[in-house]
């Protein structure tokens, strides 16, 4: 146990805004400086008004004038500021300064800490809501060379400065709070985050975790409890398995996106990425060096029974990270929502890779009755754009016909729709496919698995399978070896 935990007293179970900065104050360990650009000092007042600040802060600043903050972090040679390039250099130059200037002999007990965000509140316009980055590096123990660090990426939401500051104080002082006393819980410090402030204000639409004290910590399954606990509406991590920030991923590329359960990721998954990437790049207007492929997986398709599987997701999201993708989670149910998420970020092309049973649910009614325009509106959302569909066959279990979109049935009021957008080259069929494969479904390979029989293996690509026996996945709860 460190000696935060050991040298505290016992507070509420959700102490007050005050409370928490008064613990920290009270706590003549904990001692770090507050650097905040953007929307003023907010998190550090809340220390310096609940008393007792001069035992916690070591400095306050806000260079707030570019050339001031220039000077003491350095440039930035694309000439943006609320980066998270531009919170790592305030927090090491920080900290940096905190260990050269407060002397180990004098201060043996002294836990350092580094606070800072860079923000942009709402313009004057009211067009452009604000967003920021908010981080602390920080030590648990006083011997800790390795720092820890929690970094995250906040949107507002409210629709006045004043209120998104208020926001910002609020959220850094449960950051500051989470990393010294919940620290080894990770996802409650997460929901703690939004301790006194409502959902709908503010939106955390990225968080990592790093450092001894999180080495545990998977920050995919921490991506995932942003989307279960209605933090976000889309979240996404690389191949590292790191978090990223959607925003700065998909700013103005060329987006290839296949939606799948990849329960496990198969030949045929492979295959229908492959060939539609292939085509995509050579679209006239698509430049190969900005373009993202995204494997996305809808929070729908994690649940069963009503739950989500946490450990179902983590191996779905091993496989697909050890293939060297980018996976996205999104609360987008209709391909339309996904279109129309991407679109906030790129006006460049997006090209959708589905199978032809997806694409016959994409033309089912049912699923946009909500929409006062129906289909129509769902539509004209989904195909406004500069989007494409590169459509993979199906084979027909009962006839053996190769399903095409020359061929694929949908309903009969659909048929003139489907003509449309098909004869407007919206659809592109994938000519070049495996035939070999095509019998293969994900839900049939999990079941051979599950049951023992052979072959399945065959099924994957290269190395998945072994993969999947080394670390024991998609292996049921009951089933586990002892």
């Amino acid at each position: 146990m460190s000696s935060v935990m050991k040298k505290d007293f016992a507070f509420e179970n959700i102490p007050s805004i005050k409370a928490k900065t008064l613990r920290i104050n009270l706590n003549p360990d904990i001692y770090g400086t507050f650097a905040e650009i953007g929307a003023g000092q907010e998190t550090a007042r809340h220390f310096f008004r609940s008393g007792g600040a001069s035992g916690t802060i070591a400095k306050a600043m806000s260079a707030y004038d570019k050339d001031f903050s220039d000077a003491i972090y350095g440039d930035e040679p694309d000439g943006r500021y609320v980066t998270q390039s531009r919170l790592k250099k305030m927090l090491s130059h920080e900290m940096r300064l905190m260990e050269e200037r407060i002397s180990r002999e004098t201060h043996p007990d002294r836990l350092f800490f580094s606070y800072a965000n860079t923000v942009a509140t709402i313009d004057f316009a009211k067009k452009y809501k604000g967003h920021g980055w908010v981080g602390i590096r920080f030590q648990l123990d006083p011997e800790q060379k390795e720092l820890d660090e929690i970094i995250m990426h906040i949107r507002f939401k409210q629709n006045e400065a004043r209120l998104q500051q208020e926001t910002l104080g609020t959220i850094g002082v449960n950051l500051i709070y989470g990393a010294f006393y919940k620290y080894h819980k990770p996802i409650k410090l997460l929901k703690y985050l939004y301790d006194h402030i409502d959902h709908d204000t503010v939106e955390i639409d990225m968080i990592n975790f790093s450092g001894p004290n999180f080495k545990n910590v998977d920050n995919r399954l921490i991506s995932l409890q942003l989307i279960k606990n209605d933090m976000t509406d889309a979240v996404m991590f690389g191949p590292d398995g790191n978090n990223l920030l959607p925003a700065t991923v998909l700013y103005k590329k060329n987006i290839l996106a296949l939606r799948g359960s990849y329960r496990p990721v198969t030949k045929v998954n492979m295959d229908m990425f492959e060939k539609s990437h292939d085509i995509f790049l050579g679209e006239q207007t698509v430049n190969p060096d900005k373009t993202i492929v995204i494997f996305e997986i809808t929070l729908s398709n994690l649940k069963a029974s009503g739950e989500i599987d946490e450990q179902d997701f983590m191996d779905r999201a091993k496989l697909l990270c050890s293939l060297g993708h980018t996976v996205m989670i999104s609360k987008f149910q209709e391909y339309y929502k996904l279109v129309e998420y991407f679109s906030n970020y790129t006006k460049a092309k997006i090209g959708l890779t589905m199978g032809v049973n997806n694409l016959v649910e994409v033309f089912d009614e049912k699923y946009y009755r909500h929409l006062s325009g129906g289909i129509l509106e769902a539509f004209g959302k989904l195909f406004f754009k500069d989007l494409k569909v590169y459509l993979y066959p199906m084979k027909n279990e009962e006839t053996g016909q190769i399903m095409t979109s020359n061929n694929v049935k949908v309903h009969p009021r659909m048929k003139e729709l489907y003509k449309f957008f098909k004869y407007n080259g919206k659809v592109m069929d994938i000519f070049d496919y495996d035939p070999e494969i095509l019998h293969i479904f994900s839900r049939d390979v999990l079941k051979k698995m599950r049951n023992g029989e052979e072959g399945w293996e065959k099924m994957l690509p290269e190395g998945i399978a072994e993969t999947i026996k080394k670390n024991n996945l998609f292996v049921r709860k009951e089933e586990e070896p002892k």
